[in-house]
């Protein structure tokens, strides 16, 4: 008997075409749950569902901009019509522009905060009429070891990363008394996303991995 069953459970995973939204959305799939991965590259995302097939895994494939909150709200309504209900969330979708706070343009910023945090904000608030419906409901954002120390390289992200961590608690604690759970993982480095284009002409890139890495395993 699995001790981590989600057969029949309907799971989102915003940006779940690629990265630590694919590897998720492959371990909810392993666990029984039907995930729909959103995201904008239909090709991207077609070959994630035939990834997750090929193991047995339960799929779908939802065009989506998570900067549009037309595009978020009906996202996460679609899914909850086909499948008759919407157990968990998983508010994963992000981006980055690496630059120091002074060279950072004022659309630069909007983009990284739109894209990282007004986004979960919108696929939460459009997802909880139907987990309150349904009387239960798992809502998962990711946020990042930079919500919790400095990163010169990284203002917007740094910014939008700390405001999920503000936001999970607001939400978590507005919302337990109707069993809808609210959780932030901060994720560290990752060589499987977009870690990989830090500037490395100083080897700091690689120098930071090798600390990490002295702290604990990198997925």
């Amino acid at each position: 008997m699995s001790v981590f069953d989600l057969s029949g459970r309907i799971a989102i995973v915003t940006g779940g075409n690629g990265g630590i939204g694919l590897g998720m959305a492959e371990g909810l799939a392993a666990a029984g749950a039907i995930v729909v991965l959103a995201g904008r590259s239909a090709e991207k995302g077609e070959a994630a569902v035939q990834r997750i097939a090929q193991v047995g895994g339960k799929a779908e494939f939802a065009e989506a901009d998570v900067t549009s909150e037309t595009s978020c709200r009906a996202l996460i309504d679609a899914a909850a019509a086909r499948h008759g209900t919407l157990d968990i969330l998983v508010n994963n979708a992000g981006t980055n522009i690496r630059k120091s706070p002074e060279r950072l343009s004022t659309a630069e910023w909007h983009t990284v905060i739109d894209t990282n945090l007004t986004s979960a904000f919108i696929c939460t608030n459009a997802a909880y009429p139907h987990m309150k419906k349904a009387g239960r409901g798992k809502i998962i954002n990711i946020g990042s070891m930079m919500s919790i120390f400095g990163a010169g390289f990284a203002p917007a992200y740094a910014a939008s990363k700390g405001g999920m961590g503000q936001f999970t608690r607001a939400c978590a604690t507005a919302w337990a008394k109707e069993n809808i759970q609210v959780k932030c993982g901060a994720a560290g480095l990752d060589r499987h996303r977009s870690d990989a284009g830090c500037p490395t002409r100083s080897g700091r890139a690689q120098r930071t991995r090798a600390r990490a890495h002295a702290r604990g395993p990198l997925g």
